[in-house]
């Protein structure tokens, strides 16, 4: 029983923090990519 919970322990934790990062940088990837399509479309529209 103790390995299994250690083996939660080592395995949960990575997983929380991936997933906790992925959905932070998700989102800035999101914004980022919207600015940049914004820019994009205003530099085409000036040329």
């Amino acid at each position: 029983m103790d390995e299994i919970i250690t083996l939660i322990q080592n395995v949960g934790f990575p997983i929380a923090i991936t997933v906790y990062l992925l959905v932070v940088f998700g989102a800035k990837i999101d914004r980022l990519s919207d600015a940049v399509e914004k820019l994009a479309n205003l530099m085409e529209s000036k040329v």
